[in-house]
């Protein structure tokens, strides 16, 4: 189910908050297996047939690290770590292959396009992330409620963030309704909950609103003009920031409410004087997962410039791969990975760079490679392309004040994470947040209800 559905947020949240603060009152010791058992239904609610599947992809891998934990096997975690991957390759990337074995003459493989289940990037990500760390030490052997919840708890199973095993674990042992601040922890989830909401419908989905015909008319082979491609480029860059900030608000609120606290993914990135610094502010748990988890292990900057810089575009390329089963996800992926080394050979020079100047270059780079991040093909990307560096008609009717309000929004104002620790208790300002929420609530009901971004990958 989504976040931003009725069902959701007028049936499940408030059933499962009730449940678990009564069960938490009374009877603490079955507090995770019903967040567990919570878990599975929400995952279950949109398609049951994909619950086996992450049952399975949990049984198997905390087996896998029961044994690791006891025995060392040379071959297994090597192993386990390529069944993951196979398991992620063979949803998500058997047509991509595909596609790209047809390119060598002669060949024509047959195209097998199966249904990607929800979250499966995240979970596969967080399995790898808790068995590279018990096969390095640094992870305790979990029992398999704990393991099970870590990986499917439901805030965070779908998109993310990506959470570390040490971040989370040691909160399923507390009695969060038990602490002092209990309230005011409840409190700013519900606050957390109604930005989140308010991001992606108010802001996000009128952006997709705008954003969606111009990239449809380029993937049909339709001229477009300078006006729409730099509204669909700017618009795009501006959808995805609070279509996935908002998740990620959303997902960091409603962990709260169930006395759980999750790592901030966003940090008001289109502030970001460097590209480098853009990837530290956006969607922060990725970066790190690719920083420590591949970019370390292939050299990072400890055996030279070059392997340095190799190992930016190599994790980066990978990273975008991640992303999408396509090419043009590689490829932006791969654009990414060369301006992170264009800035460490910039910074290696010793050449100064104004922060003005840099944030407008990074906003700029940040703002193109979105095209290829959304283009269905290059075709489609060529044709934004074009009318952006003005090869077409000038065209009219520029949505500015639509694009200028969201702008202003995602650079000006503190992050949501920031906003909401930093507001004191006070009445008025729950009453002004209980207004948003029914004014969101309104706003679901009058349209159309846009999935949420990240749910693809």
């Amino acid at each position: 189910m989504l976040f931003n559905s009725f069902v959701f947020l007028l049936t499940f949240l408030p059933a499962a908050f009730l449940l678990h603060a009564a069960i938490e009152r009374y009877r603490p010791a079955m507090r995770l297996p019903l967040l567990l058992g919570l878990s599975l239904v929400f995952y279950g609610w949109w398609d049951w047939r994909f619950l086996p599947l992450l049952g399975a992809s949990i049984t198997l891998n905390w087996l896998i690290a029961r044994i690791l934990a006891k025995r060392t096997y040379p071959w297994l975690f090597p192993a386990a770590i390529a069944a993951n991957l196979a398991l992620l390759a063979a949803f998500k990337y058997l047509g991509f292959f595909a596609d790209l074995a047809a390119l060598i003459p002669g060949l024509s493989p047959p195209r097998l396009d199966l249904v990607l289940p929800l979250g499966i990037s995240f979970f596969t990500f967080h399995h790898i992330m808790y068995l590279t760390d018990l096969r390095a030490g640094r992870a305790p052997s979990l029992g398999f409620t704990k393991y099970a919840l870590y990986i499917a708890f439901f805030p965070q199973v779908l998109a993310g963030p990506l959470v570390r095993w040490s971040e989370i674990v040691h909160q399923f042992d507390e009695r969060p309704y038990q602490r002092p601040d209990a309230a005011e922890r409840i409190g700013r989830g519900l606050m957390l909950l109604t930005v989140g909401l308010a991001k992606k419908v108010l802001l996000g989905d009128p952006l997709a609103a705008m954003v969606n015909p111009v990239f449809q008319a380029a993937a049909d082979g339709a001229a477009v003009t300078t006006a729409q491609a730099w509204q669909a480029t700017l618009g795009f860059g501006l959808q995805i920031y609070f279509d996935f900030s908002g998740y990620t608000d959303m997902a960091l609120g409603i962990a709260l409410l169930f006395g759980v606290v999750l790592p901030q993914n966003f940090d008001v990135p289109y502030r970001a004087a460097s590209l480098r610094d853009f990837w530290r502010r956006w969607h922060m748990t990725l970066s790190r997962f690719l920083r420590d988890y591949l970019y370390i292990p292939l050299g990072g900057n400890r055996r030279g410039l070059a392997m340095q810089v190799g190992a930016l575009l190599a994790t980066m390329t990978l990273g975008g791969l991640w992303h999408g089963a396509g090419l043009t996800f590689v490829a932006w992926g791969a654009a990414h990975g060369i301006g992170l080394g264009a800035g460490v050979l910039w910074r290696r020079a010793g050449w100064p760079m104004p922060i003005l100047l840099g944030w407008a270059l990074t906003t700029l780079f940040v703002m193109l490679t979105w095209v290829l991040f959304r283009a269905t093909s290059f075709t489609a990307a060529g044709a934004i392309y074009a009318g952006l560096f003005g090869l077409g008609e000038l065209g009219s009717g520029f949505k500015w004040r639509t694009i200028l309000m969201a702008a202003a929004v995602a650079t000006l104002g503190p992050s949501a994470w920031a906003a909401v620790h930093r507001l004191s208790p006070r009445r008025w300002l729950a009453a002004l947040f209980a207004v948003l929420f029914v004014v969101v609530l309104l706003k679901i009901g009058d349209d159309a209800n846009y999935e949420f971004i990240y749910f693809r990958f």
